[in-house]
């Protein structure tokens, strides 16, 4: 059978193990990601099977990490390496923005980057500082990078496919908090283009967007809302950079409003982007201003407040009632 249930965990172990059978340049590399299989154990049993050579354990190093990977991407090869979490890729940041995101312009088009950084993130897993952070918008920022969340376990498995395959850097951050929640992926589907929204639930009041850990809580208030009589459409961004702007325009033409929700903090986020220019697109359509729910503009905090930072089915479902309200 093509169609399995599987966690988004075991969805992109099964996503990195076919990429391995078929394209023999494929090198998986990153800490503990061999022998232990990742501290998730998304990428147990792949050295067993494929030998140390193609799954290799890293010293703890992420600047070293990535500067190798651009050195075998340099030399034919494509590589995938592993962010043992989100707050420990900024060693890696100078080497990601000054050298991986430039090398293909830098060289006029001549020199490709294959390199795919998966890197876990966002809260909901009660682990201490620089375990659960967002720092998308830190990577959408910077041209010459594709970033991208999958929120369920098909897009988990294609969204990587697609990513090893091709010839850009892609940053790919997954969902930790969701990394055990299963559902049906299909090995012999066509996948959508990578870079596309999804509509997961049709609405007719008001439009919301999210990615990754947010759009199972959005999914959540929308069948809420419905209880109180209100519409409400879901679209998963799935892609971070680029963004699908089309397809929230689309939608938004349709409901007339907008709440754009993720974990990382409103300021400067993803949703300020999405916001301004939907404004732009869609002024004459808009009944009420395009709404944010996020994280807080401080420092991730210890794990007995996280409930209380993480934006959940209640701050979602007051964006609703307040852009509702206009």
């Amino acid at each position: 059978m093509a169609v399995q249930k599987l966690p988004l965990a075991k969805a992109i172990n099964e996503s990195l193990r076919k990429a391995l059978e078929t394209d023999p340049k494929v090198l998986l590399m990153g800490e503990d990601i061999g022998k232990l299989g990742g501290v998730f154990r998304v990428t147990d049993g792949l050295q067993k099977d494929f030998g140390e050579d193609r799954v290799i354990d890293t010293p703890l190093a992420e600047s070293g990490i990535v500067g190798t990977a651009i050195g075998l991407a340099l030399r034919g090869y494509r590589p995938v390496v592993e962010i043992q979490f989100d707050g420990f890729v900024f060693p890696a940041y100078d080497q990601i923005v000054t050298q991986l995101a430039k090398m293909h312009a830098r060289s006029l088009g001549k020199v490709k980057l294959p390199v795919v950084i998966r890197i876990p993130y966002g809260g909901g897993i009660g682990a201490v500082e620089h375990h659960s952070e967002s720092p998308e918008a830190l990577f959408a920022h910077v041209a010459g990078l594709k970033v991208i969340s999958p929120s369920n376990s098909q897009d988990a498995y294609w969204m990587l496919q697609q990513a090893i395959q091709s010839d850009d850097p892609v940053i790919y951050f997954e969902p930790k908090r969701r990394y055990w929640d299963k559902s049906d992926v299909d090995t012999d589907a066509i996948p959508a283009p990578l870079h596309s929204a999804r509509t997961l639930r049709q609405g007719t009041d008001l439009t919301l967007v999210a990615y990754g850990p947010m759009v199972k809580v959005c999914l959540e208030a929308a069948a809420a809302a419905e209880e109180e009589g209100k519409s409400i459409e879901v679209l998963d961004l799935r892609s971070m950079s680029p963004i699908d702007f089309d397809s929230i325009q689309a939608s938004v033409e349709r409901t007339g409003r907008l709440v754009v929700v993720h974990e990382a903090p409103v300021f400067y986020g993803s949703g300020a982007e999405i916001a301004a220019r939907i404004t732009e697109r869609c002024f004459y359509h808009l009944e009420s201003p395009v709404l944010r729910v996020g994280g807080f503009h401080a420092p991730y905090p210890p794990a007995r407040l996280e409930e209380e930072y993480l934006p959940g089915l209640d701050r979602v479902l007051d964006a609703v009632d307040r852009s509702l309200a206009y």
